[in-house]
């Protein structure tokens, strides 16, 4: 509860942010959930190396980088987009998972399509030997696992749970941990359907719905109306936001709060799962396109 602060968005509702991007220096915010028993299942099994996937600007590329050299684990990013090879001292989150220990794997896009695919695991297999899979994003089973303690006693109070969703371990474990009379909503920062399916993969509860609305074009998209909310935001509020997750969940719940949207009265509790840690890497691409940096 030490991490749910209060903020003033209107005086006709109760809204709270809960800041778990805070419970760690390197593997923060829901990382540290979705790491937490896939680290311990990797020592159960003796494993002695993590392999995950990732794009250029991957809190979770990061995440795994830095908690492999927490616990001593060797670490293999399988980083999508060749032409990053020759970058990495130019790349803020592949020079911080390099730093902590990770070795690369650089592939092109079409080869990342396939990297679920029995034969493209076995070559990695060949290539660099026994090791612990973690899908992209994190998200298994027991990633959703370790996301259903973010939710803690005393958050039965509230009757929305705001989560923002990219792969959908995080949402899926909120809404396995909460109460038949709280309603999960969930920001996807990706545009398209499939996550639907996803987040049934991990959980039998219904009371969640995802609202498709403010994922400004995509994963890495970003434009100047959202930079200038993130950054107001901060100014007024003292949070920081990611441009590719809470940035788009706080924009979409200001504008739902604005559509009337939710019940007068109701209490509302907002998860900041992180990804701080890629607003350098954003604000390098916002420079090249002339665009606000994020303050």
């Amino acid at each position: 509860m030490g991490l749910t602060v209060k903020i003033n968005l209107t005086s006709d509702f109760q809204v709270f942010v809960k800041n778990i991007y805070k419970n760690h220096a390197f593997v923060s915010g829901n990382k540290l959930h979705k790491l937490k028993y896939n680290i311990i299942e990797a020592k159960n099994q003796k494993k002695r190396t993590l392999l995950t996937f990732g794009g250029a600007y991957s809190n979770h590329i990061a995440a795994v980088a830095a908690a492999g050299n927490i616990f001593g684990f060797e670490t293999i990013g399988v980083v999508r987009g060749e032409e990053l090879k020759n970058k990495i001292n130019g790349n803020p989150t592949l020079s911080f998972a390099k730093q902590q220990g990770m070795q690369f794997q650089f592939i092109s896009r079409d080869e990342f399509r396939n990297k679920g695919s029995k034969l493209f695991i076995e070559n990695l297999e060949l290539q660099f030997g026994d090791f612990y899979l973690i899908p992209e994003g994190g998200t298994n089973k027991l990633a959703v696992k370790g996301c259903e303690e973010i939710l803690e006693e005393g958050d039965e109070v509230y009757d929305y749970i705001c989560c923002p969703v990219g792969t959908g371990g995080t949402i899926s474990g909120i809404i396995n941990a909460s109460f038949p009379h709280q309603k999960i909503l969930g920001f996807p920062a990706l545009k398209g359907d499939f996550l639907q399916e996803e987040i049934t993969k991990f959980t039998t509860k219904t009371n969640w719905e995802l609202i498709t609305d403010y994922h400004f074009g995509g994963y890495a998209k970003a434009n100047e109306v959202l930079i200038r909310f993130i950054n107001t935001f901060k100014e007024e509020h003292k949070i920081p936001l990611d441009p590719v997750y809470t940035g788009k969940m706080l924009y979409g719940i200001q504008d739902l709060i604005a559509k009337d949207f939710f019940p007068k009265q109701s209490k509302i509790l907002i998860i900041h799962t992180g990804g701080l840690q890629g607003i350098e890497g954003m604000n390098t691409v916002l420079k090249k396109k002339n665009l606000p940096l994020i303050q």
